[in-house]
């Protein structure tokens, strides 16, 4: 969304973000200012007063209700969402994003509104604006609506409520971004008549993330695996890594010297870093397993290059691709892969160097994988290491972007060129 931004100054728009409170991302995941420093001086930021109220940890806020009866008030809250819109979470901030929206518009008349679809019920701010005032709105939907990502196929009928709602907004759409073929190709297929609208605008690195390419250091005293991302997998998902690179360990003795460290979010709320995946971590600490916490942006590059080898762990299957696995392949570093082998990542991953390839959650399977990126970590020429980052350099995440501001760019101008003849 930085980049989407800035590309839209870059092209010469008035840009205007519409977000909410800092203490609310605070609340929920955290917030890295450092990501703030390379957002265009022009883009004008506006805080809309919204919180998530079910991660409220000040039990003095509590209402009665929540102190003594916890289960029920969370229940009452989830049905007071759904009231608004289908959304369990976020439903019931429906209308103070129409009007955050229409203000806005009001005090600056809008040409277009780019809908991101976290959460999904900012679509009802852009089919509102729409409604009162013709303003032009694109979903960037990325992960898609009524698409399974993790379980593939329908997360909802068309005659759903849910349904009826992604209908009537995807109807009026300018454009409709997704983040993978696969979930394009849904799309496409579920509307058919709209299939000229749905594009592909993938996810990608920045240049900046990535390390030098390494050499390999010495592996008398180990090696040091990596893994960076949101730890937001079922804890039975980090199990099945760690049991895997347990027994990695009872097989290659490199592997038996090296150490793995996660680092990244776990959690969310008053369970950040207090949960079951910690546990886990935290039992593993014996067979060089440790937690770093998350790691601001610009220290990306840095955390990157004091690693040997990258552990790409990822749920769902084809319709997942997720950010990171851009970044891992920049690096130049052996890769395993922790996940399905029917995987878009294992579609953007294939033929490149250094990646011991996608088998699946089976723990063999993921041990000789262990055991396979160690010898590659340890062996790899100068050479193989170049060509395993010259593999990513067409997934920039500018280059990935351009395409498809450029097009909502001009088709938002011609639409607009075209009213203002007719209206002539």
């Amino acid at each position: 969304m930085r980049e989407t931004a800035n590309q839209f100054c870059a092209l010469g728009w008035d840009v205007t973000v519409v977000t909410i409170l800092e203490e609310s991302w605070e609340r929920e995941y955290g917030l890295d200012h450092t990501l703030s420093e390379a957002v265009d001086p022009r883009v004008r930021i506006v805080e809309l007063a919204l919180a998530r109220e079910d991660l409220e940890t000040d039990i003095r806020q509590f209402s009665e209700t929540r102190a003594l009866r916890p289960t029920a008030w969370a229940k009452q809250e989830r049905e007071r969402h759904l009231e608004f819109f289908p959304e369990l979470v976020f439903g019931g901030w429906r209308d103070s994003l129409e009007q955050g929206v229409l203000d806005v518009h009001r005090e600056r008349p809008a040409d277009l509104l780019l809908v991101s679809c976290a959460p999904y019920v900012n679509l009802a701010a852009a089919r509102r604006l729409w409604q009162e005032h013709r303003v032009p709105y694109a979903v960037d939907y990325r992960d898609g609506w009524s698409v399974d990502v993790i379980g593939g196929g329908e997360a909802f009928t068309r005659d759903s409520e849910a349904g009826r709602w992604e209908d009537e907004v995807l109807r009026e759409a300018t454009a409709i971004w997704c983040v993978n073929d696969p979930i394009a190709d849904f799309y496409r297929e579920r509307y058919a008549d709209l299939a000229e609208r749905v594009e592909v605008a993938r996810n990608g690195f920045d240049p900046d993330s990535v390390p030098d390419i390494a050499t390999g250091r010495p592996s008398g005293d180990g090696l040091v695996f990596g893994y960076l991302g949101s730890v937001n997998f079922r804890p039975e998902f980090l199990e099945t890594v760690l049991d895997a690179w347990r027994e990695a360990r009872t097989r290659d003795p490199l592997v038996a010297r090296s150490r793995f460290e996660i680092r990244g979010h776990i959690g969310a709320g008053a369970s950040r870093e207090a949960n079951a995946h910690m546990d886990l971590i935290r039992k593993a600490e014996s067979d060089g397993v440790t937690f770093g916490g998350p790691v601001p942006k610009a220290e990306v590059a840095e955390t990157y290059g004091g690693w040997d080898a990258l552990v790409l762990m990822l749920v769902g299957g084809r319709y997942v691709t997720s950010g990171k696995v851009y970044e891992f392949m920049a690096t130049g570093l052996p890769v395993v892969s922790a996940h399905e082998a029917d995987h878009d990542a294992s579609t953007v991953l294939d033929g490149r160097p250094l990646w011991t390839g996608a088998g699946g959650m089976d723990v063999e399977y993921l041990a000789n994988a262990f055991v396979d990126a160690a010898r590659m970590a340890s062996e790899a020429t100068d050479d193989e290491r170049a060509a395993a980052r010259a593999h990513a350099t067409r997934f920039t995440r500018s280059a990935l972007l351009t395409p498809s501001v450029r097009r909502l760019s001009e088709a938002v101008r011609a639409e607009s060129a075209t009213a203002e003849s007719v209206q002539a």
